[in-house]
């Protein structure tokens, strides 16, 4: 008897550790390893403010009447495609993938580990997203457009079910602005992240151009090294 209920303790444990693993990798699919852990010991996760990190922002060109062609089930699986594309460069460059909405897909460079070269690396990936997209081999039926701005942001846990991790400040806002200021085929960058990477990277001055609630500011292309 003694030792079925030794067997049975063993087998529990086992599967009580299986769970655990499960659960632990389903929430780092959802959270920074570094957030992940300190919820894990401390059941909560402080918001943090990072001085200098790099956002980037895409959405796919006239996305509204593309949906109108295609099913529901075609939609899901092109636009999975495309997101697990961008996951898996993201991942190369070492940034955190924040969300997808809709079409749109943000990340961000520098936290919540921070690095110096935060900006290069973002540049980096929107070339290599934009690459991904525009190569015929890879059939993706949108065209995608870019926006990168570097900032302070504050970045943190939203929410007591279903966590996201989220940032906030006016450098994601700036970085819609210059998303939704780009062009097809494009990455529009600010003058903070033109800024860090001028000497790394050909850049195309487009003069001051309005953004929503921002008035006027400086613009440029980041120029792949293809073109």
């Amino acid at each position: 008897i003694a030792e079925k209920l030794t067997i049975e303790a063993v087998q529990q444990k086992m599967l009580a550790d299986e769970a655990r693993q499960k659960s632990d990798t389903l929430l780092l699919n959802i959270l920074p390893e570094d957030v992940a852990q300190e919820l894990k010991v401390n059941g909560e996760s402080r918001a943090r403010q990072f001085d200098a990190v790099t956002v980037i922002l895409t959405d796919f060109v006239n996305f509204t009447s593309i949906c109108e062609r295609l099913s529901p089930t075609e939609l899901v699986f092109e636009l999975n495609k495309c997101f697990a594309a961008f996951d898996k460069i993201i991942d190369k460059y070492e940034l955190e993938k924040i969300k997808t909405i809709g079409d749109a897909y943000l990340a961000v460079g520098g936290l919540p580990r921070i690095s110096i070269d935060h900006a290069e690396r973002t540049c980096n990936a929107a070339i290599e997203i934009l690459n991904w997209v525009n190569n015929p081999e890879n059939n993706c039926i949108f065209e995608v457009r870019i926006g990168i701005n570097s900032g302070p942001v504050i970045a943190g846990i939203v929410g007591m079910k279903k966590y996201v991790y989220d940032i906030w400040g006016d450098t994601v806002n700036t970085a819609s602005r210059l998303e939704s200021s780009s062009i097809s085929g494009k990455i529009n960058i600010s003058e903070s992240t033109y800024q860090i990477v001028k000497d790394l990277f050909t850049c195309i001055y487009r003069g001051k151009i309005e953004a929503k609630n921002k008035g006027n500011i400086n613009m440029y292309f980041l120029v792949p090294a293809n073109e």
